[in-house]
């Protein structure tokens, strides 16, 4: 059997993310030690290749020679690991993504103004974490309706307090859209800001996704299981597309119920590598189905 693929010219890693690996191989490529503070993109197989070249990922700063940097990476750190860090000597490699930077800055300016926070994202994310660092652990988090009820319900967004609310930069935007506008409804007026934090970049991909997942008969999306942003853009490509497939690697390749004359959409999230994509669809194109 014989198919066609596309790649999409729009996949693949964000500014952020490309920043955060470009110097972490400058620094490697020069011969330094360099450690990661959590895993600097959610993709396994870009880990495979940095891991390759020497970079050494740690869950927590004890785990760190003080002899070698760590590398922050771009989804950011609460202020807590800044002032560790200090207390135990360490030299940080801040890779912050600038939007995620900018981010911080925000709900941490609204904080000490005296407004109760609400973060749209996913609990317990690094980006979250490190965004909920900037209110002292204070902010209330939501991942979806069910839990933005559930919070509504108990109290723990007050309708009766000055609130702000921001999304993690790499949400949905139609999400985020619908957490607002319920929030907007029960509010009284001038006790509410929504602010618009969801990554450009990010929001610009769902509507050219959307496009390239109509455009072809099955869209193989590739993405590390564990990518928040691979979650949210495959479920994308299916709500249009229901001949969707997620795969984090090439391996998963052969056992795809593709048919004869598909074209097949290749894409990705933000953590995924350009290279990736390549070799999924140059795989796809040597395999019988």
């Amino acid at each position: 059997m014989a198919v066609r693929v596309d790649i999409d010219s729009h996949s693949g890693f964000c500014g952020g993310v490309i920043r955060a690996i470009t110097r972490a191989e400058n620094s490697l490529a020069d011969g330094v030690e360099l450690y990661s503070l959590g895993a600097i993109v959610h993709n396994e197989s870009e880990l495979a290749r940095l891991q390759g070249m020497g970079l050494l990922t740690i869950s927590h700063l004890s785990e760190a020679d003080p002899s070698h940097p760590v590398l922050i990476r771009a989804h950011g750190e609460p202020p807590s690991t800044y002032r560790e860090a200090e207390e135990r000597g360490i030299r940080l490699m801040d890779c912050t993504c600038p939007v995620v930077l900018k981010l911080q800055k925000s709900i941490r300016t609204a904080f000490e103004s005296g407004s109760k926070i609400v973060i749209f994202g996913k609990p317990g994310h690094a980006e979250v974490l490190g965004l909920v660092g900037q209110t002292e652990g204070k902010a209330v988090v939501v991942k979806d309706m069910e839990m933005l009820e559930e919070a509504l319900s108990d109290g723990r967004v007050n309708v009766t307090v000055r609130t702000e609310v921001f999304s993690q930069t790499t949400k949905s935007p139609s999400g985020y859209a619908e957490v607002g506008a319920r929030l907007k409804s029960v509010f009284p007026e001038g006790l509410l800001t929504v602010h618009d934090t969801i990554c450009s970049q990010v929001a610009s991909r769902h509507e050219q996704l959307l496009e390239f997942a109509r455009s072809h008969s099955a869209i193989v999306f590739v993405s590390g299981r564990e990518s928040s942003n691979g979650k949210v853009l495959c479920e994308l490509c299916t709500s249009v597309n229901p001949r969707t497939w997620h795969v984090s690697s090439t391996e998963e390749l052969a056992s795809l119920p593709l048919r004869d004359g598909d074209n097949v959409g290749v894409c990705g999230a933000t953590s995924t590598p350009k290279w990736l994509l390549v070799k999924v669809a140059n795989m796809l194109l040597s395999t019988k189905f």
